[in-house]
């Protein structure tokens, strides 16, 4: 399992889900930075690892592939651990269904319509009514699925990886944080997600600034 690269940036949502399959499933990488929104960190040779410019691609002895999906899948068959797919198919089912919610609703609401907006843009307390009610509807739906624990049962899934790095940037928006909070199922499944390993190896840019202790400090 030697000579796996990941290409992309660490601060991509995407990027992050790719990781945290990866570390979950104790496949070891290098992680190649690739900033496709600064055109002097991306690889000239880029555009033949993925088509359509965008993050992550993978490679592992001159296979590539991208897609994040297809990379999740690949990761789990590679390491021959199976724990991260359910065992039941309507758990497996299940658990599609949740990242493809994410994909499909919770990130265009969380982190487009809520962190971007307020965080990047700085438009705290501008939030348009919609958005934050599409937001407030993707939590309510994925509060409503969760299986135990975790979202899909007792144990972590591509669920839960799906849907970690999404959440950690709409709890730094402020809407975001205070509608976590009215969920405390999926603040407590949040809290717990965040102290797993592969959370922790994967912090965004952003959280680790946010971590760090000013001088002085006890």
């Amino acid at each position: 399992m030697n000579n796996i690269t990941l290409y992309g940036a660490d601060y991509s949502v995407y990027v992050r889900i790719a990781r945290m399959v990866l570390e979950e499933a104790r496949v070891p990488y290098r992680l190649v930075d690739v900033d496709i929104f600064a055109a002097e960190k991306i690889p000239s040779d880029y555009p033949d690892r993925h088509p359509f410019g965008k993050i992550p691609a993978l490679e592992h002895d001159g296979f590539r592939l991208f897609e994040t999906d297809a990379i999740a899948a690949y990761t789990v068959d590679l390491s021959g651990d199976r724990s991260l797919i359910p065992a039941t198919a309507r758990d497996r089912a299940r658990t599609i269904q949740i990242m493809r919610i994410m994909d499909h609703y919770g990130y265009p609401s969380l982190v487009w319509g809520v962190f971007v907006e307020e965080v990047e843009r700085q438009r705290t307390g501008q939030l348009d009514n919609a958005k934050v009610e599409l937001a407030r509807r993707t939590l309510t739906v994925v509060d409503g699925l969760m299986g135990g624990r975790f979202l899909g049962g007792e144990q972590p899934t591509l669920a839960d990886l799906w849907a970690y790095p999404m959440f950690t940037y709409f709890g730094m928006a402020p809407t975001g944080n205070r509608l976590i909070a009215e969920f405390p199922r999926l603040g407590a499944w949040k809290d717990t997600m965040s102290g797993r390993p592969s959370a922790q190896a994967t912090r965004f840019p952003r959280e680790r600034r946010a971590g760090r202790v000013a001088p002085g400090a006890d």
